[in-house]
């Protein structure tokens, strides 16, 4: 019985071991062999098509803005995958892919504390892990606009009838006088920093960001001069 068991053991090691398996082959078994292109990397059709959009539509509240967090978190946690260089050549290395996450924006804007949060994320994304693509469609206003002008440079793209709109931080406060004082320097602060963000992510200047907001009105700006001003690459 002992010896039984022990040639059988054997048998079953040698089969297992002429039965390796090719690491290469859950990439290679596609049933189409279509390929696409992937960050200038060809790569195979099915690892491609994951939806990786994210769709900023209406006001930046505290709830939008946990929603939006959340996808970016997620898409960045399934951003790599594995391909051959070369599909056509089935020794070629084996190289991780990262792929990008795409922002849809049409906003009248919302809340400045959401929108830091969302651009903190971004910038976290594109550093440690992948490119953002972001698109300005219908309207990008107030609080979206340096959500658009945040995504990955070459990548940023504004529809020919979008139309984008900076303006002043609003807020109102009441309480005693001191409360208000405090509040004023949180304004300001706010106010700064937005302006500090859209000049880093746009062509402007903070002078030049400071100028158009003191003539204490809306500033429209259409998709052409978007472009122009830095806050998309190209229209679509």
């Amino acid at each position: 019985m002992k010896n039984t068991k022990s040639s059988t053991s054997t048998k079953k090691k040698k089969k297992s071991k002429d039965k390796q398996i090719d690491p290469r082959k859950d990439l290679l078994e596609k049933d189409d062999k279509q390929i696409v292109i992937i960050n200038n990397i060809q790569s195979p059709t099915s690892e491609a098509e994951e939806l990786r959009t994210i769709n900023l539509y209406g006001n930046i509240t505290e709830r939008k803005g946990s929603e939006i967090v959340a996808a970016l978190l997620y898409l960045e946690s399934t951003a790599h995958i594995q391909a051959l260089r070369d599909p056509a050549d089935l020794e070629s290395e084996i190289i991780t892919i990262s792929k990008p996450i795409e922002i849809y924006i049409s906003t009248h804007g919302g809340t400045a504390s959401d929108m830091f949060s969302i651009l903190d994320i971004m910038e976290k994304v594109k550093e440690d892990t992948c490119d953002i693509h972001t698109y300005g469609i219908g309207k990008v206003m107030s609080a979206g606009v340096p959500i658009l002008a945040a995504g990955t440079r070459g990548k940023r793209k504004i529809g020919k009838n979008c139309r984008i709109m900076l303006h002043n931080v609003m807020a109102g406060a009441g309480g005693t006088i001191f409360n208000m004082e405090n509040e004023l320097e949180e304004i300001k602060w706010v106010q700064d920093r937005y302006i500090e963000i859209l000049a880093r992510y746009s062509k402007m200047s903070k002078a030049k960001i400071k100028k158009m907001l003191k003539t204490q009105r809306d500033i429209y700006i259409s998709a052409e001069e978007a472009v122009k001003l830095g806050i998309a690459d190209e229209i679509i």
